[in-house]
């Protein structure tokens, strides 16, 4: 199998030869400082090459900005400036660009997609990211109760906008997966409400994921925490798949598989045991084997490899990685 074959497989609960080899995650900064040191190629700059350096499944993520014209996977964190409708239309000439000379760009990267040689992966910013984004925390909070006509126009922006970005890509090419960057779970659950969700969620996940459905996509959302709670509303809306499934945070995805049996996962292992040597993340892909077998599932470090990681640990755990996505196939 190549490796859009395998991954779309996979992610339909077929029978594999092997599950993906993924790093779903771009390294941090620190780590690859750290693995140069140590014998990481000073030539390998780009995060795709170094996955075909690692012997990983190439795949390629491309992250459609709401704020410039990029597509690069890079995340936006910067958060605040928006307070109200006035607020909102003066930024707003500044927001949702026109990306449709980078999706022409991205011809060649569909042509490798379809020689199965690469994985195409979008990523679009969420209707709690974006709100966070432009509000920050605690006045997004607020405004769910105080200015609900605000966010609601916000919404209907970005699903325009979303929409917009998949109609152009039909006529380029269609990615295999889409995620859309939420990080709206902590360490103890979801940060809002069914009701919020279903409020001023669900509407705008309804019409973005049918889209993404009829071009083929699978369709994951986002999120950092325990999404145990999360999960049955994004099963409600279409959501297809979460990641990464952070155990840090006390998720236990042989667990949510047995209540949730058609959730796809990606992540999930526990980088804190990586520091500790082979056997310590041998005792983690066994607690993830169970998981393995039963489909729909990638196993990958579970959001970023750290730098407290050593070159050499690495090397351990993709031999590790190797072994275990053969056993689970």
């Amino acid at each position: 199998m190549d490796h859009v074959e395998r991954f779309r497989a996979v992610m339909h609960f077929q029978p594999v030869d092997r599950l993906p080899r993924w790093e779903w995650a771009m390294w941090w900064d620190k780590t690859i400082d750290r693995w140069r040191d140590e014998g990481l190629p000073a030539s390998l700059q780009d995060t795709f090459d170094i996955h075909t350096y690692f012997g990983l499944d190439p795949y390629i993520q491309f992250w459609f900005s709401t704020t410039d014209a990029s597509i690069a996977a890079t995340q936006h964190h910067v958060e605040g400036g928006v307070a109200d409708m006035d607020d909102y239309r003066r930024i707003r000439p500044a927001l949702y660009p026109d990306h449709s000379a980078a999706i022409g760009r991205m011809a060649p990267w569909f042509a490798r997609q379809d020689r199965g040689e690469a994985v195409v992966w979008i990523t679009l910013e969420g209707y709690f990211w974006f709100l966070r984004t432009l509000m920050g925390f605690a006045p997004l909070m607020l405004a769910y109760y105080d200015d609900p006509e605000l966010l609601h126009c916000i919404n209907e922006d970005l699903v325009a906008f979303n929409l917009g970005v998949l109609d152009r890509l039909a006529a380029v090419g269609r990615p295999v997966f889409m995620t859309i960057a939420e990080d709206m779970s902590y360490n103890h659950g979801p940060m809002v409400s069914r009701r919020i969700c279903d409020e001023f969620m669900a509407p705008y996940y309804g019409r973005t994921l049918a889209r993404a459905k009829e071009l083929g996509m699978v369709t994951i959302v986002d999120t950092d925490g325990d999404i145990t709670a999360l999960a049955p509303w994004l099963l409600s809306v279409g959501v297809e798949g979460v990641l990464p499934l952070e155990r840090q945070a006390g998720v236990d995805g042989l667990e949510l598989r047995r209540r949730f049996p058609d959730l796809r996962f990606i992540g999930h292992f526990d980088k804190m045991s990586m520091p500790h040597g082979a056997e310590a993340m041998r005792q983690e892909f066994e607690r993830l084997l169970p998981v393995m077998k039963t489909g729909g599932y990638i196993p990958s470090v579970d959001h970023q490899t750290p730098p407290g990681v050593s070159l050499a640990q690495y090397r351990q755990y993709l031999n590790l990685l190797a072994e275990y996505t053969a056993a689970g196939a």
